[in-house]
């Protein structure tokens, strides 16, 4: 695969990588591995937490430097570009500060001697990450394994290369040894290598469903533990009590941050009957309120797509979706006279069951919406997807807001609000969503041996 840095606003093509040897691959598997063995992983707590947060102030520091990186190959709007730095560097200093606590030795009451488990590190990490978020995909795997005592490789996104080199420039600035971190510039088939090559412990993927049943297979052929965190058409429930402005600003923001391109943005928008016309009215108004251009110009509120392959196959999505039977209450169009990859902000309504779109993540600007008779309804609706990554639901009985959650089959759900990541919250999703857990004290314990020790 190429490597390339394409600015998705003017296609400019702005630098190329060529993929590494078979040889040199071999002396980057070596060096991570005699990293691991002879350095990183003896270091102490504090001797790794004072690199990750060296990185971290570096983030700080030279937020503009690493913001317009993103926003020059992927065409996220540079203040958001500017909001994943800063995410990046509280991920940093989060593990940095906490990770000797989540991995304390934990003592076992036993009737006779001693018992308690520690937790070590395993070894060599692969993670394989996408280009939507391109340093804070980065920040949740590395940072949780590096404090733990692991060494990480990634095989980032082709489109987002320049961000790859940034990251590993970054913690070679801030102090971490040759090995600890490194960025691969590999093809499919030196994938398949890295994941079966002995000195790899373990895998890591976010990305597609078919991406991850791919790389999970494969890690599981040489029985190897994976996480995968992986696609989402997130519900956003509405129910009769809920605010209904506030609902409408949440809904906006959920399914437009990243021009819609994230794996936990609002997808699925379930409004009770009593609610759905006004809410209908007023998000319409608000998407077609969006202004496209420049995602370097603070005044831009659309930004592109990624590529002219993501436009191309979000049209597609819609178009069959028509054919099936939806109806397009705005949008649904590439925006013309406009340079670069941009989507109307669409909202697609009358989607039954039999529709393709019924069981499709749209990543993009593209609203699925859908009236129910009641709270029930909406839960069933919510349900009834093949994903199971994130959700919300919108009133102001904050209990009924908890008791709906419990019955919604996702990693996650936000009350009154759409989908928000810190550092201490558990990320990570079920069902064709993936498994395992990123973020927080969970995010660290996914990839540490958890050794008993028993003293009689």
């Amino acid at each position: 695969m190429a490597y390339q840095s394409t600015n998705p606003y003017n296609g400019k093509v702005l630098q190329t990588f060529d993929e590494i040897s078979d040889a040199q691959l071999e002396e980057k598997l070596d060096q991570a591995s005699r990293c691991f063995e002879s350095e990183w992983r003896g270091k102490s707590f504090a001797a790794r937490s004072a690199v990750l947060a060296r990185a971290a102030a570096i983030l700080r520091e030279r937020p503009q430097e690493f913001a317009e990186l993103i926003t020059l190959e992927m065409g996220k709007l540079l203040p958001q570009s500017l909001g994943e730095v800063a995410l990046s560097a509280a991920i940093l200093d989060y593990y940095a500060e906490h990770a000797e606590g989540f991995l304390a030795p934990e003592k076992i009451a036993t009737p006779r001697g001693e018992a308690m488990v520690e937790s070590s590190p395993i070894g060599v990490l692969f993670g394989v990450e996408p280009w939507n978020y391109p340093y804070y995909q980065i920040a949740r795997f590395a940072a949780p394994n590096l404090m733990a005592g692991n060494v990480v490789m990634v095989k980032h996104s082709s489109s987002v290369p320049q961000c790859a080199l940034a990251w590993e420039r970054l913690m070679l600035e801030a102090g971490a040894p040759a090995g600890a971190y490194t960025n691969l510039f590999i093809s499919k088939d030196q994938v398949a290598q890295v994941i079966d090559d002995v000195r790899i412990r373990a895998v890591a993927l976010t990305g597609s469903e078919a991406a991850g049943a791919v790389v999970a297979a494969r890690a599981g052929q040489n029985l190897k533990k994976t996480t995968m965190e992986l696609g989402g058409s997130d519900a956003f429930i509405v129910l009769d009590d809920a605010d209904l402005d506030k609902a409408v600003k949440h809904a906006v923001s959920g399914r437009m941050g990243n021009s819609g391109q994230a794996c936990t943005a609002s997808k699925r928008f379930i409004v009770v009957e009593a609610m759905a016309d006004s809410f209908l009215e007023k998000f319409q108004a608000a998407l077609e309120n969006f202004k496209p251009g420049d995602p370097m110009d603070k005044q831009t509120t659309l930004a592109p797509l990624s590529s002219l392959d993501a436009l191309k196959n979000l049209l597609g999505q819609v178009d069959e979706a028509v054919a099936g039977g939806a109806r397009v209450l705005t949008g649904g169009k590439r925006i013309e006279g406009q340079a670069g990859n941009f989507m109307q902000p669409t909202i697609l309504t009358d989607i039954d069951k039999g529709n393709p779109a019924y069981m499709q993540e749209f990543f993009g600007p593209v609203a699925m919406f859908f009236r129910v008779a009641d709270e029930d309804a909406a839960v069933a609706l919510a349900n009834d997807s093949p994903f199971g990554l994130g959700g919300s639901v919108f009133t102001q009985d904050i209990e009924r807001g908890k008791r709906v959650a419990r019955r919604i089959d996702t990693g996650m759900v936000f009350i009154n609000s759409g989908a928000t990541s810190s550092p201490e919250l558990p990320f990570g999703g079920v069902k064709n969503s993936g498994y395992g857990r990123e973020l927080s004290g969970a995010g660290i314990q996914e990839f540490v041996n958890k050794k008993l020790i028993r003293v009689s």
